[in-house]
């Protein structure tokens, strides 16, 4: 989550199946309740804090963390479950590699890239545009894959900025525990790929516009997640625990904090949630993001912080998290507003017609990615935070079916509009 503070307590005991955490359930995870407190003091005690409904302080973690904030005098009162039931049936196990009910490994999105390629290579090209903090250290990992989309014409989908298309860039699992945002990625690969000649909408779309998805940001940290199967593992950032004896799912650096855009206003405790590593762009995460994104867009605004993107400025940039139902321009640095603030919240408004989200930016968020492409190049910016904090589709686990009955329809058509702004994200 952007604006969120995720310590994740490093105690937290995880099962196999959900029916043994609910069989002990002094060892199930919930979000708890915890009014009158101080998000800062929580933090700073090495709490998971997350904001609940109407910003009411949530902690995530086990009775045994519910009964450390009584004896500091909070009285925390159980919210939700973090895991929901996974259901029998097919959904459960649609892939070889899938988990909790069947969402999608970093090794089977790499492999969907690789077919839907093979299977449209007239619309399609993937690009290897970085490795993973493991696979630098050899230790595994993976390449981080980007797939371009668009009706191919001499020139399209190269890797550099001066593109004779306008871009619409979607980036999914910075934070990998948020299960749900790789598959909306999934989802719109798909949807563009397979609609093309057969949906009008999609076909011009195409025709004009390169779509670009990085559907896995942190594949290492989705390699950790999905290792506990059933009952995933809470691990929010990268891989990399040098120089750390944190465990997972508390070892290393959020990557949506180690931007190198405003660095350096956010943790600097090794285990939190939140730490945002040892420099700015310090993970190969991170460089590779960076150099991507800067490969996209030519730089379309100046260097101060209230020199605005020009009307002319040309791309949409969209990050995905969980939790939330936000839509969330930058910036994330300052309570400042932007200097595209109006245009970027009437685009953003435009794209919350479909999904209902509310259209808020929130600045106490340093070395987020939005900051950076808008920051430095001018690019349209907005995370999207999917899904509500409760219930079967809530938090950060919800059930694998919620995908396809309520996020990607939400979503789908805000989507659209932005790839279709991209052209002109600040012409109204």
């Amino acid at each position: 989550m952007k604006a969120r503070v995720c310590l994740v307590v490093a105690a937290l005991v995880l099962f196999g199946t959900n029916e043994s955490a609910a069989a002990q359930p002094d060892t199930a995870p919930y979000y708890w309740q915890v009014q009158g407190a101080d998000e800062r003091t929580l933090q700073a005690a090495g709490f998971d804090v997350e904001h609940g409904a109407g910003g009411t302080l949530q902690v995530v973690g086990d009775q045994g963390v519910a009964d450390r904030l009584r004896t500091l005098g909070y009285r925390p009162q159980k919210f939700d479950a973090v895991y929901k039931p996974v259901p029998a049936g097919p959904a459960a196990t649609a892939g070889a590699l899938s988990f909790y009910g069947g969402y999608h490994t970093a090794a089977e999105h790499d492999k969907h890239l690789t077919d839907v390629a093979a299977a449209f290579p007239a619309l399609t090209q993937v690009h290897d545009i970085g490795d993973s903090w493991r696979k630098t250290r050899g230790q595994g990992g993976h390449d981080i894959k980007a797939i371009c989309i668009t009706k191919k014409q001499t020139g399209d989908c190269s890797l550099q900025p001066n593109s004779a298309k306008p871009r619409f860039a979607m980036m999914a699992q910075i934070h990998a525990r948020e299960l749900a945002t790789g598959e909306l990625a999934w989802r719109w690969i798909d949807h563009v790929t397979k609609g093309y000649g057969t949906d009008a909408e999609v076909t011009s779309i195409l025709d004009t516009t390169e779509l670009w998805v990085v559907p896995i940001a942190n594949p290492d940290g989705v390699d950790i997640v999905a290792s506990g199967g059933n009952s995933p593992l809470m691990q929010r950032k990268n891989a990399n625990n040098t120089g750390a004896s944190c465990s997972a799912p508390s070892a290393g650096v959020d990557l949506n904090r180690n931007s190198t855009f405003k660095w350096g206003g956010a943790g600097t405790g090794r285990c939190g949630e939140t730490y945002q590593g040892t420099a700015s762009g310090s993970e190969p995460e991170t460089k590779a993001i960076e150099t991507w994104f800067k490969q996209l867009f030519p730089d379309q605004r100046g260097p101060g912080d209230t020199d605005p993107a020009p009307v002319t400025t040309k791309g949409v940039m969209i990050t995905v998290h969980s939790y939330g139902d936000l839509i969330m321009p930058p910036w994330g640095w300052t309570w400042n507003p932007n200097p595209n603030a109006q245009q970027l919240a009437a685009l953003g408004r435009k794209m919350a017609a479909f999904n209902g989200y509310t259209v808020v930016a929130e600045g106490d968020t340093t070395g987020t990615t939005d900051d950076f492409t808008y920051g430095n190049l001018g690019i349209a910016s907005y995370t999207f935070e999917i899904g509500s904090g409760s219930g079967r589709c809530g938090g950060f686990f919800p059930q694998y079916s919620c995908v396809d009955s309520l996020f990607w329809p939400k979503n789908k058509g805000a989507f659209l509009t932005a790839a279709k702004a991209a052209k002109a994200p600040y012409a109204g």
